[in-house]
């Protein structure tokens, strides 16, 4: 990283960048279910949005409309928030799908998976408590969190199994 990009702390190391069919509907919907603020848009000669930057809490995704002879290719973010129950109603009833239920896992986490109107699938997870490696460890044997491992990876190969076959 070079120093002008240290000296802007909005550029993280990795930043994502999203392409869409509809960009502008991706924004509405980033800004309904995780509370997104648009720092700006750039539109192209026909009109179709050529870069478009939110910001998500502390963190930037980039985003543009994509040529209709591009395929589609959703991406896989994680979203950390202080309130991962709240979060994942509010992205629903901004029009995601649930993939997996909110669930606590043994690390101190508790987070489930949308799928958002595009294509792209959101983990949103909260950290709940601080726990050490040797516990969670010995919480990786306990039956709950063996279920709640189990069934975020089942969930998550069954969305995908049953998107790829339609």
């Amino acid at each position: 990283m070079n120093e002008n990009q240290m000296l802007q702390p909005e550029n993280h190391t990795i930043t994502p960048w999203v392409t869409t069919k509809s960009t502008e509907k991706l924004i509405a919907f980033l800004a309904s279910a995780f509370n997104a603020q648009e720092l700006g848009r750039v539109y192209n000669a026909d009109g179709s949005i050529g870069h478009a930057e939110v910001r998500i809490g502390d963190s930037k995704i980039l985003m543009f409309d994509s040529p209709a002879e591009w395929p589609s290719f959703p991406c896989l973010i994680r979203l950390y928030v202080g309130d991962s129950d709240e979060i994942f109603a509010q992205a629903i009833k901004a029009g995601a799908t649930s993939m997996t239920r909110v669930i606590t896992q043994a690390w101190g986490e508790r987070g489930g998976r949308v799928v958002d109107p595009f294509g792209n699938i959101w983990w949103i997870t909260s950290k709940i408590e601080d726990v050490s490696p040797e516990e969670m460890i010995e919480r990786s044997k306990q039956q709950e969190y063996i279920d709640a491992m189990e069934y975020a990876q089942k969930s998550f190969n069954s969305f995908l199994t049953d998107v790829e076959k339609s």
